[in-house]
């Protein structure tokens, strides 16, 4: 009897983890959208986003501001399920003593994305959305001197 029940609490204890690491990966899953290379072309500069997948629940990205043959912004990403929550590091060249700041996600669906820190300066708040004809959207939001502001930057996939 003994032996039965501990047979039946080692499957209970296997299936529960199964269950909880396939939870895991479909959050991620929801964020497949963002693997590509993205551009936004304007007078005032080319803004790219590459985005690859390096496993089942990590993403990086680099992101870049180009003004002519200046590099304006420079951003390292990493997307990346922690538990059981998707959190985005953000490392930007030059800021924060070049150290990553981690935004956790607040909502994930298949076409939208949403990351806060409310103790970061400035934004507080990234959101990604996917649109139609293959473009996305990045908006960064917040509170810049004590007023509310945002950005949003329309990319097409190259």
């Amino acid at each position: 009897m003994f032996q039965k029940i501990t047979l039946i609490a080692l499957v209970i204890a296997f299936v529960s983890c199964q269950k909880k690491e396939t939870i895991e990966k479909d959050k991620i899953k929801k964020a497949d959208w963002l693997i590509g290379n993205w551009e936004n072309t304007t007078p005032d500069g080319v803004l790219t986003e590459n985005w690859e997948k390096l496993n089942d629940s990590t993403f990086s990205a680099v992101s870049y501001f180009i003004k002519g043959k200046d590099t304006i912004h420079s951003e390292s990403i990493i997307l990346a399920q922690l538990g059981e929550t998707l959190t985005y590091k953000a490392t930007v060249k030059g800021q924060n003593e070049d150290k990553p700041v981690f935004f956790p996600s607040t909502s994930e669906t298949e076409q939208q994305l949403v990351f806060e820190n409310p103790k970061h300066d400035y934004p507080q708040k990234i959101t990604y959305t996917k649109g139609a004809n293959n473009t996305l959207t990045a908006e960064i939001s917040g509170n810049l001197n004590g007023k509310p502001s945002s950005e949003k930057f329309v990319m097409t996939k190259k």
